[in-house]
C-alpha cells in the first residue's frame, strides 16, 4: 500500500513522527490509530490494521506516542492524559492538511486513549477499540511490584515492560489514577465498536465487557477467538481490520467525496527506498517505483511505464469511441507500449504499440482503426512535444478541465 510520513508537533511542542497509510480505491474516509502501551506506530498489529484499513480505502495516520520510537521526547516525562491530548493535534494536523479524521481506532490502552480523545473532537464520527481496558490502571498489571515501589519511592525508576528497559516517574502512575473512563464512555454519543479476544491475558475480556456496558447505542461486540493481546497473528489483526472498515464506512458517508484539487496529478516520496513516490491522480492513490536492478524496491510502475500506460490507455479508449461510434462489431481492445531509447536515432524515444482487435471486423475496417490510433490525444502530445512551466512553492499546479480529454478522444473518434 502506498505509504507517507506525517510529522507534525504534539501538545507539548514536541515533534511526533508519523506514516500515512494513504488510501486505495474510492476513499471512504480518514482515520487515527493509537498503538499500545510501549509499542509504537511500526508495532505488528499497528502497520497490518492500517494497511488493512487503507486497502478498504480508509487512510490512517499512525503516529509514535512521544517519548516512543521517532518521536521526541523522554518517556519518563510521558502521560495518559499526554497521549490523549496529542492524539487531538494529531486530528488537528489532519485536519489542516485536508483529511479530517471521522474514525479513531485505539488497540489496548491506545484504544482507553481513543475513548478519552473522542470527545473533543467534532469531527470523529466512529470509535473503535481493540482490546482496550475499562480501567487504565489495568496497565499496572505490567509492572513488576518491586518496580512499583521503586517509583513510589524514588519519583521515578527503571522497569521493564514487554522485554524492553523504560524510566517511568511517578506522575504517569498518578496521571493514571486521575482518570474516569465510564463517564467519558457513557457520555461519548458516538457509534462504538468494541474488539476483543476472550483469552486475552494481558487486558482480559471483562475490561471490554464494562466498556460495553458503560456505552450508549449504537455500540456492538466481536469477539477475537484464539487471538492474543498484540494480535500477533496476521490473520487476527487481518479479521479485526476487515471488521472495522466495513462497520466504519457505515458512519463515514460524508467523507466519501474529497476536494478535488486543481492539478492533474501528484507524486510524493514516501520516506520507503530510494526512489518509492506515492502518485494521487483521477481519485486514485498508488505507488511509482524504480527497479530493483537500478536501486529501486519494485513496488510499482517506473515513470516511463507511467508514459506507457498513458498511450496505451488514451488509443484503446479512443478506438472504442471510433468502434462505437461507428457500429462495428468490435467486442475488446488491447494496447500493449513499450519504450524504449536510442541515442543514434533522432528522436531517440521510442514507443512500440502494438493493438489487438477482437470482434468480427474486416481488414479494410482494423486498418482505419489503425490509422485513428495514431490520432489519439496522448499520441499526438508525444509527437508534438509540449511547453512546461515550472514554479517552485506548495500551491497545486492548474489543469485542464477533467472533461478535456474525453472531449479530444470524442473529436478524434468522429473524425
Amino acid at each position: 500500500m502506498p505509504m507517507r510520513s506525517f510529522d507534525f508537533t504534539g501538545a507539548e511542542g514536541r515533534r511526533l513522527s508519523g506514516r500515512l497509510e494513504l488510501p486505495t480505491g474510492r476513499l471512504h474516509g480518514w482515520a487515527i490509530f493509537a498503538h499500545c502501551f510501549t509499542c509504537g506506530k511500526d508495532n505488528v498489529a499497528a502497520v497490518r490494521i492500517a494497511r488493512a484499513l487503507s486497502g478498504a480505502g480508509i487512510g490512517v495516520l499512525r503516529f509514535d506516542f512521544a517519548g516512543l520510537g521517532e518521536s521526541e521526547g523522554p518517556f519518563a516525562e510521558t502521560s495518559f492524559s499526554g497521549n490523549v491530548r496529542d492524539l487531538i493535534a494529531a486530528a488537528a494536523a489532519m485536519e489542516e492538511a485536508g483529511m479530517t479524521p471521522g474514525l479513531l481506532v485505539g488497540h489496548s490502552l491506545g484504544g482507553a486513549a481513543v475513548l478519552a480523545a473522542a470527545g473533543d473532537l467534532p469531527s470523529v464520527k466512529a470509535v473503535a477499540t481493540l482490546a482496550a481496558p475499562f480501567d487504565v490502571t489495568n496497565v499496572l498489571r505490567q509492572f513488576e511490584p518491586h518496580a512499583l515501589e521503586a517509583i513510589a519511592a524514588q519519583g521515578e525508576a527503571d522497569v521493564r515492560l514487554a522485554g524492553r528497559p523504560f524510566r517511568v516517574g511517578q506522575g504517569f502512575i498518578d496521571d493514571l489514577r486521575r482518570h474516569d473512563q465510564g463517564a467519558r464512555i457513557g457520555a461519548l454519543h458516538r457509534p462504538l465498536l468494541i474488539v476483543h479476544g476472550p483469552l486475552d491475558d494481558t487486558v482480559g475480556i471483562d475490561q471490554s465487557t464494562k466498556i460495553f456496558l458503560a456505552a450508549r447505542h449504537p455500540k456492538s461486540f466481536v469477539s477475537l477467538d484464539h487471538a492474543d493481546h498484540l494480535l500477533s497473528r496476521k490473520a487476527d489483526a487481518d479479521f479485526a481490520a476487515s471488521v472495522i472498515a466495513a462497520w466504519a464506512i457505515r458512519y463515514l458517508p460524508e467523507l466519501a467525496e474529497q476536494p478535488v484539487l486543481p492539478t492533474d496529478a501528484e507524486a510524493e516520496e514516501t520516506g520507503a527506498g530510494k526512489f518509492q513516490l506515492t502518485i494521487r491522480a483521477g481519485g486514485a492513490t498508488f505507488p511509482a517505483d524504480e527497479p530493483v536492478s537500478v536501486g529501486g524496491l519494485g513496488s510499482g510502475p517506473s515513470p516511463y511505464d507511467l508514459l506507457s500506460s498513458a498511450l496505451a490507455a488514451c488509443t484503446t479508449m479512443t478506438l472504442r469511441l471510433y468502434a462505437d461510434g461507428k457500429g462495428w462489431p468490435v467486442t475488446r481492445i488491447r494496447t500493449s507500449v513499450g519504450h524504449q531509447r536510442d541515442r543514434g536515432q533522432t528522436p531517440a524515444d521510442l514507443f512500440t504499440r502494438r493493438i489487438a482487435i477482437d470482434g468480427e471486423v474486416d481488414a479494410e475496417q482494423r486498418a482505419r482503426m489503425l490509422e485513428i490510433a495514431d490520432n489519439c490525444p496522448v499520441h499526438r502530445t508525444l509527437e508534438r512535444g509540449a511547453r512546461f512551466d515550472t514554479v517552485l512553492g506548495e500551491p497545486p499546479a492548474m489543469a485542464e478541465p477533467a472533461e478535456a480529454h474525453a472531449q479530444a478522444m470524442e473529436r478524434v473518434a468522429k473524425g
